[in-house]
């Protein structure tokens, strides 16, 4: 059978093209556009997002740094003053009692704030009636503003018709300055932040214990385990990753207190002036110094950078 050699005539339809690389380029294309197209919203809220975060998170990140070499009192031009500020706060008694003062208070925290949401979740766990009235009644100190809680607490530590004074005057015992004391203003303080905060801390602990499989303590009972060979031996270790990560979250947030010490208190007194305190007095109240304020706020960032970073390695370990 002959082959046709005549030539292509103008007018007449063209040979299909040899292979599918072009019409599969085109595709290629096709698709890369319409995924594009599709994910234009997605890339919009991300920009956004990146962009709020951006300029209210990483700026003042990188703004408070630079601010704590510098001099600056918003009003007058800033002076690069270099480690000065630095100088000036290991200097200062105050900066050492802020510090001390924090670290007890954080410390008086965790012996209070830390073990009670765990024996109220507990016995929470254990109810077999009323649990939903219970859960509101313990999370709703939550549900205030704190300023609100600091000022009902107020009303409670008054040294004269103070709710606790008066009970105890009704119970013929001696009564207490309890926040005018030096000697009870820090446990004071600590109480409250206690009843302020704990009903998250007791929820999180509820739902831990209840996600514990049934079957670990229906045979601990089976073996004759009574309820603290249950809590020692069931309860605690399946227990241990969300306790360790609430003491490390809980360290974190104490030693950023301020609305308590700084309500109750002021920020004058030595006794109970935390850093966060310290800070406020050098940035609005005292001083006026801004870069010395931030080169104390930097100083709290990296000792809070050290237990952000052990609560990372914890949770990603642990995933």
């Amino acid at each position: 059978m002959a082959t046709s050699l005549a030539p292509h005539r103008p007018g007449s339809p063209a040979a299909p093209p040899r292979g599918g690389r072009t019409g599969t380029a085109d595709a290629r294309r096709a698709r890369l556009r319409r995924r594009i197209a599709d994910n234009a919203l997605a890339y919009a809220f991300m920009a956004a997002g990146i962009l709020c975060f951006a300029v209210f998170s990483w700026y003042p990140l990188v703004r408070g740094v630079i601010l704590s070499f510098q001099q600056d009192n918003l009003i007058n031009d800033p002076q690069w003053v270099g480690l000065t500020n630095y100088r000036h706060l290991f200097a200062d008694p105050l900066f050492w009692t802020a510090w001390k003062n924090t670290a007890e208070f954080t410390g008086l925290a965790l012996v209070l704030g830390y073990a009670v949401p765990f024996v109220i979740a507990v016995l929470l766990n254990e109810l077999r009636h009323f649990k939903g009235f219970f859960r509101i009644a313990v999370y709703l100190p939550v549900m205030l503003p704190p300023i609100v809680s600091v000022m009902l607490w107020q009303f409670f530590y008054d040294p004269g018709d103070g709710l606790f004074n008066t009970a105890l005057r009704g119970a013929h015992l001696p009564t207490s300055q309890w926040i005018q004391s030096p000697h009870t203003a820090m446990i004071s303080l600590v109480l409250v932040s206690t009843w302020a905060n704990m009903g998250g801390a007791t929820l999180m602990y509820l739902a831990a214990l209840q996600s514990i499989p049934g079957e670990l303590f229906e045979a601990a009972e089976l073996d004759g385990a009574g309820i603290w060979a249950r809590l020692r031996y069931v309860t605690l270790p399946q227990m241990r990753f969300i306790m360790l990560v609430l003491l490390l979250l809980q360290i974190i947030a104490t030693m950023q207190v301020f609305i308590e010490p700084f309500q109750l208190t002021g920020f004058t007194d030595p006794s109970t002036i935390t850093v966060m305190t310290l800070i406020y007095r050098y940035a609005f109240a005292v001083n006026n110094d801004f870069g010395l304020a931030a080169s104390m706020s930097v100083l709290l960032f990296v000792v809070l950078g050290v237990f952000a970073a052990l609560y990372l390695r914890l949770t990603r370990e642990q995933d």
